[in-house]
């Protein structure tokens, strides 16, 4: 007898059906002791050809044990990624999906039969590839204690399996085939290395994970990587889209458009607007749309906000050898999109009506919001120093981005700082760079900067700290060339080369943008819970929970939030508590939005309504009335 998973059709995969079978020790157990019969047949075991030579009894076991599971085209068995697993095929076909700088590429398939997650199961690895159904396929799944306890009896399911393993990873077609295979470049961008339009156009695909070949007037063969004659330098930075468009002088979200990463709103109203896609943001966004939410993050620049800029974050947890900041975005960017979450890049919010909830988006699309999550972190402070505005992006840069790597090569860095971000960019860059020097206006590291980056800054020959020092001066004509640091304590300037210079001298939240309906402290981070009640900023009878602001309805998470630890893993948490304040809120259901339901205007059908916003695009929200 089969009886298929129930799931969600949203692309949850195997992780997130209810089993109908045993899929444990427990379960099986239970079936054996009830009698039960098994989901899968021991026939059906004896057809996959890894098994076909087990004993019956065996066979028997792995039936009452293995989860038996039904999968519609496009639904995933195991994401790239996923704690190991043995799977095989009963009916349909399996396609391995390996994500290749954003892009999934198809590099097999496993037909009835067949088995897949040998690789993991061998190495006790996770998944380095994913496997989805390329039509409706019925797979079993057998835990890895369930095949140890065959493998234990059964000394040729190893070799086997182990034969197997070794196939998939050797050859051209192969794991070792893909990996030494260097990703294509989605996009080639010929410029001035230190134009500042260049250098943001690098720095924005950089923060967006697009592969990028980078072309220079220096560059040797520019004309051929380029696929044919530059263009002329007036035109420069130029873009030019693998198998796609060229574009010179590019807006971001032209170039974010013709990338394919999402600009535009899909629907009219949400059940939860995230404002920022950053830690906080894009946890808001992985749980709202798990439970059911319909969720939009609106980032203006790329997903990740100032955490995805960090070369290596050795103390989140669960990540025991550090994590990048961009691979952390990129995976819960992956994973948020997955869920059912839209994110939207290259758009900025101009104003919220706090009386109707309504976001308001650059471009004129207006959002219909029944809750709103303010994720919007905080921006770099600036230095004020004569000429460094006219050097940002030619050498001078506010935090740090791995991309601006090939710019330090061999060339002395300094860094401004001495927090956390600064201890990260002083290591990355350390790799690359001939010196790295970090210069802080204090005289200790332990107060601002956490031991285990201490420990290890101490441990690179080329790199120093310059206690009691500050910045006095910057020099450079076409880029940077050298800065004045002022000691402190004497008064003393000394003039250094310098080819790159870093800047982390803390940061502010922008949020003079917000209505006035939504209270600030006096630094302007967002107010919450008991300390709206403190400055009488509330109007309900009921208290306000603890991530909402002094508008209910409207919450705020991470470092745009007064008072909060400035973690990671505090944005994090702050963000996927906000879902539950907001599921709590839509549960009270006090205030309702009490208007009439938004929609898209039908320009062909009803012209009329739109004759005063003709210069806006057909895309434009209005209240229906």
């Amino acid at each position: 007898m089969h009886v298929p998973f129930s799931h969600d059709l949203r692309g949850g995969g195997a992780d997130r059906l209810r089993r109908s079978g045993g899929a444990s020790d427990v379960d099986g157990a239970k079936r054996l002791a009830s009698g039960l019969p098994a989901v899968v047949t021991a026939e059906e075991i004896g057809g996959v050809a890894l098994f076909a030579a087990v004993g019956e009894a065996e066979r028997e076991r792995l039936s009452r044990v293995v989860a038996d599971i039904t999968l519609v085209a496009g639904e995933y068995a195991a994401h790239e990624g996923d704690e190991r697993a043995l799977f095989a095929v009963l009916d349909g076909r399996i396609e391995p999906i390996k994500r290749v700088d954003g892009i999934e590429r198809v590099v097999g398939e496993r037909h009835p039969g067949d088995i897949f997650g040998e690789v993991p199961i061998v190495l006790g690895t996770v998944f380095p590839v994913g496997f989805r159904a390329a039509e409706t396929s019925r797979i079993i799944r057998i835990e890895p204690h369930d095949y140890h306890a065959v493998a234990a009896v059964a000394p040729d399911v190893v070799k086997e399996i182990g034969r197997l393993a070794a196939h998939r990873m050797s050859g051209l077609r192969g794991l070792q085939g893909i990996a030494a295979e260097p990703p294509p470049p989605r996009a080639i961008v010929v410029g001035h290395r230190w134009d500042a339009a260049s250098t943001e156009l690098r720095r924005f695909l950089d923060r967006n994970q697009i592969t990028t070949r980078s072309l220079t007037p220096d560059t040797p063969d520019a004309a051929e990587r380029w696929g044919g004659p530059l263009p002329v330098e007036e035109d420069w930075p130029a873009i030019r889209v693998v198998n796609g468009k060229t574009v010179v002088r590019p807006q971001l979200r032209r170039v974010a458009e013709l990338l394919g990463l999402g600009t535009e709103p899909e629907a009219a109203e949400y059940d939860a607007v995230i404002v920022g896609a950053g830690p906080a943001g894009l946890a808001a966004a992985v749980y709202g749309a798990s439970e059911g939410l319909h969720t939009i993050a609106i980032e203006r620049e790329a997903p990740g906000g100032q955490a995805g800029t960090s070369s290596r974050i050795e103390n989140y947890l669960g990540f025991p050898s550090g994590v990048s900041g961009d691979e952390l975005a990129s995976r819960a960017l992956q994973q948020a999109r997955r869920l059912g979450a839209e994110i939207l890049v290259t758009r900025s919010i101009t104003r919220i009506d706090a009386s109707t909830h309504d976001v308001h988006l650059d471009g004129g699309d207006v959002l219909a919001a029944r809750t709103i999550i303010l994720a919007s972190g905080v921006s770099w402070r600036h230095l004020s120093i004569d000429g460094i505005d006219r050097l940002a992006g030619k050498g001078i840069s506010y935090g740090a981005a791995r991309g601006e790597a090939w710019n330090v090569h061999g060339v002395p860095v300094h860094i401004v700082g001495a927090g956390n971000s600064a201890g990260q960019a002083a290591l990355f860059y350390a790799t690359h760079a001939r010196h790295v020097t970090i210069l802080t206006r204090g005289e200790e590291l332990e107060n601002t900067m956490s031991r285990y980056l201490i420990d290890q800054l101490a441990t690179r020959p080329n790199i120093d700290v310059m206690f009691g020092t500050e910045v006095a001066a910057v020099h450079g004509e076409v880029s940077l060339e050298a800065i004045d640091v002022r000691d402190r304590g004497t008064n003393e300037t000394t003039r250094v080369e310098s080819g790159g210079l870093f800047i982390f001298v803390g940061a502010d939240a922008e949020t003079a943008w917000l209505p006035s309906e939504i209270a600030l402290d006096h630094h302007g981070y967002v107010l919450t819970g008991p300390d709206i009640r403190a400055e009488a900023r509330w109007k309900l009878d009921r208290d306000p929970y603890l991530l909402e602001t002094s508008v209910p309805g409207v919450f705020a998470a991470g470092d745009v939030r007064s008072g909060p630890v400035k973690r990671v893993a505090a944005a994090v948490g702050e963000g996927s508590m906000a879902i539950a304040f907001v599921h709590q809120y839509l549960k009270d259901g006090l205030p309702r939005l009490n208007r009439v339901r938004r929609r898209r205007i039908d320009v062909e059908a009803r012209p009329q309504q739109i004759e005063d916003e003709e210069a806006l695009p057909a895309r434009h929200l209005r209240m229906s009335t």
